[in-house]
């Protein structure tokens, strides 16, 4: 008898060149070629909009474009797995089933109760590679997360850049090593017990090599980034398929343990069924036949609870969204900007009902947009778990004129206070990478496109945008420099040293202290409270028997709890208790049981 497999036999994507089949969506086409290995062959159709061909001797390691009725200009295929030579080359067919797996064992790891750190692999080495980067998997372990975050990794133009500027949505970036460096990424990071979850971008395409609308309707209207994506329009059906067979074939394919989906507010969608409940529901359907959990994150900016309530609760059913409110809330209160969006965020009651509430705008009015904004969460039914709590994201430091971070500006009292009121949430916690050791190196805008009028837009664009906001054009870093990318890989170095090093092990302590006191991964909102003093800057976290007492202010202070602490666990400093008042030094926090 033979024995039986311990995996799944995947299925071969058809139409992918595989077996020396090949197939395209392109309905307005009167005439489509597929050009294999440098020889033309005739395709034929069907009645919606598919093309056929079975060229002999094709298969994995040929390269392969599409030619659309009469023009000369052979494309890639839209669903291409490989892109060697760049988004304006050839795909290469590529054989999911030629790599022999090697984490069996692996069984998953829920999103509830985990720790998670967004990596963007152009600059967390100076390679650049996931190669590299699974040689430096032994401090995230130490460091003690669950979850590494991958920015995106599909294919854009260039070496590097922040990934959101991808043209192909399945073809893994060739500079980070293609898609057999993301198998052994996935697998280093399952054999160190770390699971593994991909930002993925549907909502907009990139300026260069975005060649989809050549063959169908891919887009329809605009959003804040370019076409929006057309999801229910005429000709709608197949595109929502691609989006959800390609994100399907990301978990299936690479082992992955789930994926952030970018920007989900920009999806412009009417149909009875959205197209994220869709995706959730045949998420859930693939978690069960593999046997492990799998979770999908949404950034969205709409403060919508819907966006993580179950399906069957009339929800889109997302496993948890960022939360950029309370990101906002502890960025005033620990830095003390208030431009911009911060504006809304300025206020003693804003932190302390932020961290409450999960939404500062739960359908209050917003200063910044001009109206009101968001809906409230019913803490008393959904989890805190379902939203991410950070101090930073790729976003809030990028977004930045120089992309200037945390650890540039703030004392290291003030970073582990941060750190403490993030990791001692109920909220899922997410550390953006360099922030556990208060990293100084920037992290701002850049891209390597390959055209020189974009390269030239894309620099006036970024001079004008800062400009308007008071920025002198010589302090904003060009962002087609090859020295802006440089200057933004980690330095490795830092943490060897003060206070650097001081920063780093107050995190490694915190993730720790999360990890061994369950009260402290509690997600139940209703049993979460907070109290503040009148000015805000000092707060008492209550987490079951353990409360956490963080002075954001310089001068020191007394606080009183609502009992005597019988141990004190965690501090960066050293109160004083007399019964169940605390004397506390500024820019301090402790973990104290009552």
């Amino acid at each position: 008898m033979n024995e039986l497999a311990t995996e799944p036999t995947l299925p071969v994507t058809p139409g992918l060149g595989v077996h020396g089949d090949f197939s395209v969506w392109a309905p307005g086409a009167q005439r489509v070629r597929v050009r294999v290995d440098g020889t033309d062959h005739p395709m034929g159709s069907d009645a919606r909009g598919w093309w056929y061909a079975q060229v002999k001797g094709a298969g994995p390691g040929s390269d392969y474009a599409y030619l659309l009725d009469e023009d000369p200009q052979p494309l890639p295929d839209p669903r291409s797995l490989w892109q060697p030579d760049g988004v304006h080359a050839p795909s290469r067919v590529y054989d999911h089933g030629s790599h022999v797996w090697a984490d069996d064992d692996w069984t998953g790891r829920p999103l509830a109760g985990a720790v998670i750190y967004e990596l963007h692999v152009g600059t967390f080495t100076p390679q650049g590679t996931l190669t590299a980067a699974v040689d430096r998997l032994g401090h995230l372990v130490d460091l003690g997360v669950t979850h590494v975050e991958l920015m995106p990794l599909n294919a854009f133009d260039g070496t590097h850049g922040w990934g959101y500027d991808g043209v192909l949505w399945s073809a893994v970036h060739q500079p980070y090593g293609g898609p057999d460096a993301l198998k052994g990424f996935v697998e280093a990071c399952h054999r160190s017990g770390l699971a593994v979850l991909l930002d993925v971008v549907y909502n907009h395409l990139g300026p260069s090599g975005a060649y989809l609308p050549r063959f169908g309707p891919y887009f329809s209207g605009e959003n804040d980034w370019g076409p929006s994506l057309n999801l229910d329009g005429p000709g709608s059906d197949p595109v929502r398929q691609l989006v959800i067979d390609g994100a399907l074939d990301w978990l299936r394919h690479y082992h992955l343990d789930g994926l952030r989906l970018d920007a989900v507010h920009a999806l412009r969608d009417d149909r009875a069924v959205p197209i994220l409940a869709e995706l959730s529901a045949e998420v859930d359907a693939l978690a069960a036949g593999l046997g492990r959990p799998l979770s999908l994150v949404a950034e969205s900016d709409r403060n919508d609870p819907r966006t993580v309530l179950p399906l069957e609760a009339g929800g889109l059913g997302m496993t948890a969204q960022w939360s950029d409110d309370l990101h906002h809330a502890l960025h005033v209160a620990l830095t003390g900007e208030r431009h911009g969006y911060y504006a809304d965020f300025d206020g003693p009651r804003v932190l302390a009902e932020t961290l409450r509430r999960v939404f500062w705008h739960d359908g209050t009015p917003s200063a910044f947009r001009g109206r009101r904004h968001g809906a409230r969460v019913d803490t008393s039914r959904v989890p805190a778990s379902r939203f991410l709590g950070y101090l930073s994201t790729h976003d809030q430091v990028g977004n930045r004129a120089r992309g200037d971070r945390m650890g540039e500006h703030l004392s290291p009292g003030l970073l582990t206070c941060g750190a403490a009121l993030v990791l001692c949430s109920p909220y899922t916690p997410m550390i953006f990478m360099g922030e556990e050791w208060g990293a100084t190196t920037p992290w701002p805008f850049f891209a390597s496109f390959t055209d020189p009028g974009l390269v030239e837009g894309v620099r006036r664009g970024r001079r004008r945008e800062f400009a308007a906001l008071g920025w002198a054009p010589e302090d904003i870093p060009d962002p087609m420099d090859p020295a802006t990318r440089d200057g933004a890989v980690l330095d490795w170095s830092e943490p060897e040293h003060e206070p650097r090093r001081l920063v780093l092990d107050t995190y490694r302590a915190l993730i720790a202290l999360r990890r061994s006191e369950p009260e402290l991964c509690d997600p139940r909102l209703d049993r979460f409270a907070v109290t503040a003093g009148e000015d805000g800057r000092r707060l008492v976290l209550h987490r079951g028997s353990l409360r956490l007492v963080c002075n954001l202010g310089a001068a020191p202070a007394r606080v009183e709890l609502d009992a005597a602490p019988r141990e004190l666990l965690l501090a960066n400093g050293h109160p004083g208790v007399h019964g169940a008042t605390v004397d506390v030094p500024g820019e301090f926090f402790a973990i104290l049981r009552v």
